[in-house]
């Protein structure tokens, strides 16, 4: 019975698996079996998570839809005038009584009006309809890298609580078959109910806790299937590599790239066609000139009269002076710039405490690699060594086993906060390699 409960205290100290560190499916027969029954059949990699994000993101198929009135606004605001002419057709049909009987007469009358904007507002309303345009585009452009991090962040975090379920599984294993060990020494007399009692809360609270990232699991799964559009009969299973590597460029780049950033230019349009648009609305105090042609045919058969009329008609501002219009383009031009002036004082801002965050996860990482799990492995290699000898008991080797499953955790939790914040990182400063 003791060279069981070494070999299972031995198999406690295994690492995880190479399929656990790679995020691969987890395989039939484990805790997590139920729920792979529902998911997809072939695992996604981030490449084509992105590619199919690309092309099914609602968020960005309802932003790029606006394109077509951005586009007809601007289209309209080319044209020569921004009023169209006007055709007007009389005709008349006079009786009129004479010594003689009525007399019927037929008259008509035909005449084209063109109204004519006399402060420039053909260029204000083109100003602002390409800078619109052009800020619409470039609000795509930032949508689609913000959805692409948003999207590669729920890839690596599915990834990283597969790893997790692996971790949690063995956990599970371990601890149940040394509780029963235990249980069946304490039964021989040779451990106490204390020893069997801690064992089993041991192996309640890895059960306990492989339910909780089993949940986190469906939870992210669906998370991740919102974007790709996929039903919840098909939830993505994911693979892919948590490791991390040092990024291709420095916080001096990132800050150099952040004036063109496309949210950043986005906001500058918006507040040059607020602008714009501002400038219009001032222009419209100013009235439209109508001019008008007209010709047409009056009198009677014997002396026909042919006129020709030219009109010119203006409206008097005596009561709308286009008040209203004005101060709601004020306020949206005003609105406009502090956004844009918010933006670019917060970036650099945004830019600088993503690296330095960064930065500590990478240095926590390393920690974790070069010193706390060699420390750990080579503690449960010499507790092994102790319990052969007698020198500790089974309880002794499971607060070692259990230092090791937490940094183990840890290490997981320390990549995934590293991803994620890596990939906010490039997403703030408009840096568009993807791992």
């Amino acid at each position: 019975m003791r060279h069981l409960t070494l070999a299972l205290a031995v198999a406690l100290c295994w690492p995880p698996t190479q399929a656990a560190a790679q995020g691969a499916p987890v395989p039939s027969g484990t805790p997590t079996q139920t729920m792979a029954q529902t998911a997809s059949s072939t695992a996604l990699s981030l490449a084509e998570a992105l590619s199919l994000a690309e092309t099914a993101n609602p968020a960005l198929r309802a932003k790029q839809a606006q394109l077509a009135a951005a586009e007809g606004a601007a289209s309209d605001a080319a044209a020569l005038l921004a009023n169209n002419p006007q055709l007007a057709l009389e005709r008349t049909r006079r009786d009129v009584p004479d010594a003689s009987g009525t007399e019927r007469r037929k008259e008509w009358n035909a005449g084209v009006s063109q109204a004519f904007e006399i402060a420039g507002q053909p260029r204000y309303r083109r100003q602002a309809t390409a800078a619109a345009l052009q800020a619409l585009r470039l609000e795509i452009d930032d949508l689609r890298r913000q959805q692409q991090a948003e999207v590669a962040q729920r890839f690596y975090r599915v990834l990283a609580l597969q790893q997790r379920m692996e971790l949690e599984t063995q956990a599970v294993k371990l601890f149940d078959n040394t509780a029963q060990a235990i249980e069946r020494r304490r039964g021989a007399g040779e451990d106490t109910r204390l020893d069997a009692n801690v064992a089993l809360v041991e192996a309640e609270r890895a059960r306990n806790q492989l339910a909780s990232v089993q949940e986190q699991l469906i939870e992210a799964r669906a998370a991740l299937a919102t974007p790709l559009q996929l039903p919840f009969s098909q939830l993505p299973q994911v693979s892919g590599d948590l490791s991390i590597q040092a990024p291709p460029y420095s916080e001096a780049q990132l800050l150099e790239r952040t004036p063109a950033l496309p949210r950043l230019q986005a906001l500058t349009a918006r507040a040059s066609s607020a602008q714009a648009r501002l400038q219009l609305e001032q222009a419209a105090r100013y009235p439209d000139v109508t001019l008008g042609l007209n010709i047409g045919l009056e009198g009677t058969s014997q002396a026909r009269e042919r006129l020709t009329t030219l009109t010119f008609a203006v409206p008097l501002p005596l009561f709308k002076h286009n008040g209203a219009a004005i101060g709601a383009a004020s306020s949206e031009a005003a609105q406009a710039a502090v956004e844009r002036q918010a933006a670019e004082r917060d970036a650099p801002a945004q830019i600088h405490a993503l690296w330095a965050r960064l930065d500590s996860l990478r240095q926590r990482i390393d920690r974790l690699q070069r010193s706390v799990l060699p420390a750990l492995a080579k503690n449960e290699e010499l507790s092994v060594k102790s319990l052969r000898a007698g020198q500790i008991g089974l309880l002794e080797l499971i607060v070692t086993n259990r230092q090791s499953l937490d940094a183990r955790r840890d290490l997981v939790d320390a990549q995934i906060d590293y991803q994620t914040t890596r990939l906010a990182l490039e997403a703030a400063a408009g840096w568009t390699n993807q791992p």
